[in-house]
């Protein structure tokens, strides 16, 4: 792949973990101990609060968890794929080791097999 290509990917990724990394800054902090981590945002508990309103508080972080959940695993694919870049490693299919196709990364940059090892995952 050429290098012209592996830097617009590269740009592509690091627009995405920006955009990543704002978004969870929305309802989540960064934990200081673990790399990689967030921590979503309980929502204001207030001491004069009913049961109804507590439990749609509940369901509103169970979402957030799961968002974040997703998040993170998004964007530590993508600091994968940065790192990658920098090691001179991008493109390889993790399973077979055969470059991944051109066209799958400019869909997915972070994708870490080719199309073919995916369609066996």
């Amino acid at each position: 792949m050429n290098k012209e290509i592996i830097e617009k990917l590269k740009d592509k990724l690091v627009e995405e973990k920006s955009s990543l990394e704002k978004e969870l800054s929305s309802f989540a902090t960064k934990d200081k101990v673990i790399d990689g981590n967030w921590k979503a945002k309980y929502p204001n508990k207030e001491d004069n609060i009913d049961s109804e309103e507590e439990a749609e508080e509940t369901s509103e972080y169970d979402n957030l968890l799961s968002l974040e959940q997703s998040l993170e695993l998004k964007l530590k694919d993508i600091n994968l794929a940065l790192g990658k870049i920098t090691s001179g490693s991008y493109g390889k299919c993790e399973r077979c080791g055969k470059d991944i196709e051109e066209e799958r990364l400019v869909v997915c940059p972070e994708s870490k097999l080719c199309i073919e090892c995916n369609k066996q995952a």
